[in-house]
């Protein structure tokens, strides 16, 4: 039996679909088609339908989710915007990708949820570093310790542009028109303090951002390596001039360390990494703006007096194309992601216990 090739529809073409999700999908011509194209940037979307050969093409996602032989829809937008597109989309019976972060707050989250079972689709949030075979087996390994000890997530990076600029062509039209950008504007303010209670012109504004955006892919593999945190024991946020947070979690019989922050180096430095007595698990990625850089998973062991160190790459297919071809067997196979929109909801109870303690420490002080 032939196999069936799914017709996508994109909204949002800024950097990340033009880096990497369209270049993903182009090279998976047996799975995906790439079928309509969606920008509030006219100029955009005319460029990209024409290097993609793209002829249903779009600046209202309104329209492209009615599009009737569109079978899943990738929201790849600004986040203010995910909710609104994803429930249109599941209400025109599209099965559909959401890049993280799925939404900003608990209501526009069990507004998709609701869509989602409504409609009977299938929808994934976009946290590739999940679908990493490395991570996949590091998952297995820590799932065999006896006890853990400890553990340490990291994510501490340079701008995106140090890694993008040299090795990518992004184009970008200055032609969004001006309602729009105020639109987008006070859709944030709104949702933020919907979330958090805090107003755009509070410093804990932007912090709420970064949680929901760097974050919430290491905040995400930590629960589903080790599990959801009790609480958190204490957490400080620094801003020198760039912003740096430290948070240590609480799970019970031990302790995780999560420390973030966005510098000027050209460098990503980010890892999940669990101690056993004996054994400890380490997956560390590097940026996904340069496609298949290895994700790595290392591990060291003990067992008598014989210590080893090993360094394992499963393959150099990127996390990218294994989520791609994970939501292809979704969708075909009727299974369940686990990267599910309930799941996703647990991310943001995390961002709230942080965001919680720092202002408390802050009142404290």
């Amino acid at each position: 039996m032939e196999q069936k090739v799914l017709n996508v529809g994109i909204i949002g073409l800024g950097e990340v679909a033009q880096v990497l999700h369209l270049p993903v999908l182009e090279s998976l011509p047996q799975l995906y088609r790439i079928s309509a194209l969606c920008d509030i940037s006219p100029k955009l979307v005319a460029y990209m339908g024409e290097k993609y050969r793209v002829d249903s093409l779009y600046t209202d996602a309104s329209g492209l989710v009615k599009q009737a032989d569109l079978d899943v829809v990738f929201v790849l937008n600004s986040d203010e915007y995910h909710a609104e597109c994803a429930i249109a989309a599941a209400d025109n019976k599209k099965h559909v990708l959401i890049e993280k972060p799925m939404s900003l707050t608990e209501a526009e989250a069990d507004a998709i949820i609701e869509a989602q079972k409504r409609n009977n689709v299938k929808m994934m949030v976009g946290y590739m570093r999940r679908y990493a075979s490395s991570f996949v087996e590091a998952v297995k390994e820590i799932g065999g310790f006896d006890k853990i000890q400890y553990a340490r997530v990291r994510d501490i990076i340079g701008p995106n542009s140090y890694f993008v600029k040299p090795t990518s062509h992004v184009v970008f039209f200055d032609d969004i028109p001006e309602e729009l950008k105020k639109d987008k504007q006070d859709r944030a303010e709104r949702l933020v303090k919907e979330a958090t209670g805090i107003d755009a012109s509070s410093p804990y504004f932007s912090f709420y951002r970064l949680l929901c955006g760097l974050s919430s892919h290491d905040l995400s593999a930590m629960r589903e390596a080790i599990g959801m945190p009790k609480g958190v024991v204490g957490a400080k946020l620094t801003n020198n001039g760039s912003p740096f947070l430290s948070v240590i979690f609480d799970y019970d019989q031990f302790s995780v360390t999560f420390e973030t922050g966005i510098d000027g180096q050209g460098r990503f430095d980010a890892h999940v990494e669990v101690y056993s007595t004996n054994k400890s698990v380490r997956v560390q990625y590097d940026t996904p703006y340069i496609r298949h850089l290895p994700t790595k998973l290392y591990v060291n062991e003990t067992v008598g007096e014989n210590y080893t160190e090993s360094v394992i790459r499963p393959t150099l297919t990127d996390p990218y194309t294994l989520e791609l071809k994970n939501l292809y067997d979704v969708i075909t196979q009727d299974l369940t992601p686990k990267t599910t929109p309930e799941d996703y909801k647990k991310d943001l109870a995390v961002f709230k216990m942080i965001i919680d303690a720092v202002i408390e420490k802050k009142n404290k002080n």
